[in-house]
This record gives C-alpha cells, structure tokens and sequence, in this order.
C-alpha cells in the first residue's frame, strides 16, 4: 500500500466521525427540553459562551495573523533568499491549524450548550436517559477533535508532502490551544471562586442558586474552560504526536528509500479514530447502571478495538512487530496512568477521606494535606512516562542497527501516537463532564426535584472522576509527546547542519555550560507561567466578589429571589479579565525560547527543552491531580460525611476547593500545552538557533 492510498483512507475515516458527530448532534437536539426556566438559563449560558469564544477569538486571529507574517518572511529562509513558495506554504499551514483547532472547540460549545438542559429533564425519565444524552454530546466534541486532527495533518502532508509545513500546523493548533486554554480557564475560576466564596461561605447559598450573579457565568466557564479549551488542548496534543513522529518517519524512510515509517503513523492515527467512533457507537448504561463504570468500559472497549485493529494491520502492511509494541505501550501506559491517578481524586478512595477529615481541623489542614497528596500523585505518571520512554525506545533501536539511534526515537513518537490514539474517546469522556455538571446546576434552578437531583449529582461525580482520569492522562501524554519533539529539534538542528557543513548534535550533557544554563531557565518558566495564569484568576475573581457584593447590597429583593440578579456584569468582568490575562502568559514562554536560542545556541535550547519537560511534567500533574482532590473532598463532605454541608469541615473544604480551582483548571492543564508551544518553537526556529546564537 502506498502513503497515498493511506492518506486517503484517513480522510475517508475522517468524514466518516464527521458523519457521526453530525448524527449525534441532531439526536441530542431532539431530546425534549419543556421547562421553561431551563431554557432560558440555557440560552443565556449558550449566549455568554459564544459572547465570550467571538471576542477571543477576535483577539487570537489577530495574533495569528501577525505569527503567520513572521512565519512567510523567516520560515524555512527568509523570504528575499527566493523560497516564496515554501514560505507561504508554511503561512498557509499555520493558519490552518489555529483556525482547525478554533473550529474543534467552538463545535464543542454549540453541543455542550444544547445538550445540558436536555440531559437535566431527561433525567426526570431516569439515570440511562440523562447519561446517554451527557455522553453523546461529549461525543460530538470527540468525534470532531480527532476527525479534525487526522484530516488536517493528512490533507497536509498529503498536499505539500513536507514535514515542516506540518510542524507550522502543529504549532498552530498549539499556539491557538495554550492561549484558549489560558483564557478558557481564567474565565471558568473566576466565576467558579466567587460564586462559592460568595454563595457558599459568606451567604450559605446553594451552589447553583439562582439568587446568586456569579452562577451563570460560572455554567458558562464550565463550557469556555473544560469544553473548548480541554478539545483544543487533545486537538494539539494529538496533532502533536502525529507531527513528531512524522518527522522522523520521513528522515528514515528517505534514507532507506522506503515508505514503510511514513504509512505506519498514518495508519495507526487512523485507526485510532475508527476504534474511537466505533468505541463511542457500543458505549452504553443499564437502567440503574454506575456512570463511572460505563465511561471506563468505554475506554477499555475503544482500547482492546485499537489493540486488534492495529495488530491486523501491522501483519497486514509487514510493519515491525517492535513499532507495534511502542505503541500498544504507549496505549496501555496512558490508560494506567489515568487510573492511577483516579486513586487520589475519587471520593470513594482514601485520600480524598482523609482530605476530608482534616478539614476539621480548618482550611489550613486542608492545603496541607492536599498539596501533600497532589505531591504523591506525580509519582506513577512520572514513572509511567519514564517506563514507556525507555522501553520504547530500546525496542525500537532494534530495528535497524545501522539507523538506531532514529529508529529508538521513532519508537517514543510511536509510543505517543499510541497514547493518543483513543483521544477521540478521552475528549467524549471529558466533555461530558461540563455537560452533567450544568445539567445538574439547571436541574436545581428549573425545580426539577430531588430524585433528579440525585440522579444528575450521581452523573456529575461520575464527571469528576473520569475528568481527573482524562487530565492525568492528556498530561502523560502531553509529556511523552514533547519528549518525541525533543527528538525532532535535534533531528531539524542536524539536517541544518549537514547542509550547511557543521557538527552533528549527539545529545545534551548536563555538565556542558550553555546546555545547564537552559535547564535552568526552562525548569523555571512552567513556575512562573502558572503563577502568572493564577494571580489572573485572582485579581478577576477578587472584581466579581465585589460586584457579587454589590448588587446583593443595592438590589432589593435579590436576597429573598424576588428579583433576577445582574448575571450579565459578572460574565463581562470574567471574559474582559480573562482576554486581559490571557496573551502575556504565552508570550512569555514563547519570547523565552526564542530569547535562549539567540544567546546560547542549540546546547541551550536542548537544555532549556529538558528543563522544561520535567518541571512542566510534575507541576501540571501536582496541580491538577491536587486540585481534583480537593474538589471531590469538598462534594464527599457535601454529601453528609464529616459534618456534611454547613459545617465547619464543609467551610474548610470549600476553601481548599476554592485554591483547587485555579490549579486544577487554569494553570495545571496549561502547562502541558506550553510545554508543546515552546518545543515546536524550537524545532521551527532551529537552523536560526544553530546559525545566529551569541554563544556556539
């Protein structure tokens, strides 16, 4: 089989999710949605979303736009040495990324938004009905994703057969995913603080009471952040991988001659995909079935599907058994890992219990123990990526003896693209969870009752958990997928220098001076990204508390409900801070890069990728992993234990969930995505790096 006949195989498989997705969003929006203040909170969070998505995405084109000038006059030469026509190929590539991974995330609202209310009154007909309607619409985000993913990278290889023209549109989804990301997630704490500050503690409120006017803006951050900003978060992870490993496919099979490496990405990208759509077809509940249960069966199903799929065609293709293992490593590994994790976070387990327990004691037992386990958590995921790295990376430099230190980075790339591969059936998961999570804010506000309450507080704890799973695991593979670019900076630096005459770069030792000046700068940027990313959530949500406070202090009626609070100053307040904060986070990892490459050259950079690959790594997984687990204790204490809501371990709690917020959905998801921005950045800008750095 030719790359060719592949490539258009992808694009079948792709149409094919697209097809799906576009029958699932029908489905979802003829479930019946009757209740009259439902729909309209529903129109008003859909209305606050896309207010919220046009003014950012205002903003990230215009950035866009300039990166894509910069691109066209410097990438691959500038542009007066005469290589117009791969400069502008590369512009072209670029702006098809951001505007691909833009388009996944805006899908993904459009559906989350139809699908909340619906899920809520489905729920009044039982368990099953409510799920179904919350899955499926994750779905459609799913099946978008990744069908976006496989389409644009094979449309673009496919076209220009140049694998740089696919790192520009790598780094166009990455660069459109951190700040969406960013901006996504500033938005939701905001809002997500200041309403349990306010509501919670000071007022004793219900959580999603419509008396107070944080509560809208916070169901629509829930859809800005963990909608939007988490699909194109996998959409540039998974573009990522995909970028990386055909880099160095396509080095290897031009030095073979042979086309075998190329094809093998492609394929198992989109098989990954097809095991994905059809994982999502099978997925289902029984009546009184657990939610978790059928969301991790998912997962397994579209795993095993992925295992035989890619097995057959790896005999099939005659590709090496090894590549395969690489893979299926990769795959397993990040199914591990997501579990792994879901010990720390689910309320069901023992820290989330002791957590809770030492709220008794006050908020600051609270963080104490909380940052403790957040701490112990990073560990397995650690682990698991440093297992997957290495064992992928020895089996594959079996291959070809002659070529094995390319084929032992081709395998970590494979391993990666195997992580990455059910990503369509990760972001299915994980965008139900904002999807339930609304559905059971609207459940209390259209008065549907406590069984339905019941039913949709059962289907958002489920949400929780496989929420936690899915970042630990987007995280691992976030990491695994740098490590594949750490490969293909050093693949990009040495064809540069065999043009141009130079030495070989044979790896970054530590005790090199320019090389530990970049692992110090680089270990350092994810800190001060997400301090920046935090003290942003911090000074907004500080501007709601007092606007919150205003209006319960100046509206008459406002406390007794008599009276609709002013939703809209709070979702204007969150999106005007968000968009505010937003682009000086990115610029500063960005400009950092490019400023170490400048003075210490290509050892630096080296450097300065490693430093922050293992900073990013633990920070992002701390956090997020901290951040899940404070949020779970706090609804284990809701839910009537240890003094349950009201009490004093419930206000402590509350606290701890309050700091949680901004580590688990702003700044620890984040991270994982900067990482990838400053690697790509590297790979593009290598031969300036190699040619035009103050120190050799």
């Amino acid at each position: 089989m030719t790359v060719t006949i592949m490539l258009l195989l992808s694009i079948v498989i792709s149409f094919a999710a697209f097809g799906y997705a576009y029958w699932l969003y029908l489905w979802v929006k003829k479930q019946p949605q009757e209740n009259k203040t439902i729909t309209k909170v529903t129109g008003l969070i859909q209305q606050g979303a896309r207010t919220f998505l046009r003014r950012q995405d205002r903003i990230l084109l215009a950035f866009a736009g300039g990166v894509a000038v910069i691109i066209f006059l410097l990438l691959p030469a500038p542009v007066w040495t005469g290589s117009f026509s791969h400069n502008i190929i590369n512009a072209i590539s670029y702006i098809a990324g951001t505007l691909l991974s833009a388009l996944s995330g805006k899908i993904g609202i459009e559906v989350a938004t139809i699908a909340n209310g619906r899920s809520a009154e489905a729920a009044q007909k039982g368990l099953k009905p409510s799920f179904m309607v919350g899955f499926r619409g994750g779905a459609v985000m799913g099946m978008a994703v990744v069908g976006a993913c496989v389409l644009g990278v094979s449309l673009v290889y496919l076209i220009t057969g140049d694998t740089q023209a696919v790192l520009c549109f790598s780094f166009g989804a990455s660069s459109l995913a951190l700040f969406a990301k960013v901006g996504g997630g500033i938005f939701t704490k905001t809002a997500d603080i200041a309403a349990d500050l306010t509501g919670k503690v000071e007022l004793g409120i219900p959580e999603d009471d419509p008396r107070n006017p944080a509560v809208i803006a916070d169901n629509v951050g829930d859809n800005v952040g963990d909608v939007a900003g988490m699909g194109a978060d996998l959409f540039d992870s998974n573009v990522a991988s995909l970028a990386a490993a055909l880099v160095i496919a396509f080095k290897l099979d031009n030095a073979l001659g042979i086309h075998t490496n190329v094809l093998t990405v492609f394929c198992y990208a989109a098989l990954g995909l097809l095991a994905s759509l059809l994982g999502v077809m099978t997925a289902k509940i029984s009546k009184n079935g657990n939610p978790t249960s059928a969301l991790n069966s998912s997962t397994y199903v579209t795993t095993g599907i992925y295992a035989v799929l890619t097995a057959i065609a790896t005999y099939l293709l005659k590709i090496s058994w090894y590549v395969w293992a690489a893979c299926i490593l990769g795959l397993v590994v990040g199914v591990v890992i997501g579990f792994t994790t879901d010990y720390f976070t689910d309320d069901t387990k023992k820290p989330v219990h002791m957590v809770a327990h030492a709220s008794h004691s006050g908020p600051a037992f609270t963080i104490l123990s909380g940052i403790s386990y957040g701490f112990l958590s990073t560990m397995p995921a650690m682990i698991g990526t440093g297992i997957s790295t290495m064992i992928s990376y020895k089996l594959c430099e079996r291959i070809n003896p002659a070529y094995a230190g390319d084929y032992a980075l081709f395998g970590i790339s494979i391993a990666a693209v195997g992580m990455l591969s059910i990503v369509g059936m990760i972001v299915s998961n994980d965008a139900y969870g904002p999807i339930v999570d609304n559905a059971r804010g609207l459940a209390e506000m259209g008065n549907l009752g406590d069984e339905v309450l019941e039913i949709t507080d059962e289907l958002d704890s489920a949400g929780n958990t496989v929420k936690a799973i899915t970042k630990g695991f987007s995280i691992s593979a976030a990491g695994l997928t740098v490590i594949a670019l750490l490969g293909t900076f050093m693949s990009e630096v040495n064809d540069a220098a065999v043009e141009l005459g130079m030495d070989l770069v044979k790896g970054f030792d530590a005790m090199n001076p320019l090389v530990f000046f970049g692992m110090l700068v680089g270990a350092s940027i994810p800190a001060v990204f997400s301090a920046m990313l935090m003290l942003g959530v911090d000074r907004n949500a500080q501007r709601m508390v007092e606007e919150i406070h205003r209006q319960f202090n100046t509206i008459k009626g406002l406390k007794e409900g008599k009276v609709d609070p002013e939703y809209n100053k709070c979702i204007d307040i969150a999106t005007h801070g968000a968009l505010k904060e937003l682009i000086p986070a990115g610029l500063v990892a960005i400009l950092t890069t490019i400023i170490v490459g400048f003075v210490g050259g290509v050892y630096a950079i080296g450097g300065y990728l490693v430093g922050n690959i293992l900073s990013g790594l633990l920070l992002s997984l701390f956090m997020s992993n901290a951040g899940g687990l404070w949020d779970n204790s706090k609804k284990y204490v809701e839910a009537g234990n240890e003094g349950g809501k009201g009490s004093e371990a419930h206000k402590a709690a509350v606290v701890g969930d309050t700091v949680g917020d901004p580590f688990k959905d702003t700044a620890g998801p984040s991270i994982n995505t900067q990482i990838t921005v400053v690697s790509l950045v590297a790979s593009l800008l290598s031969t300036l790096f190699l040619t035009m750095s103050i120190f050799k």
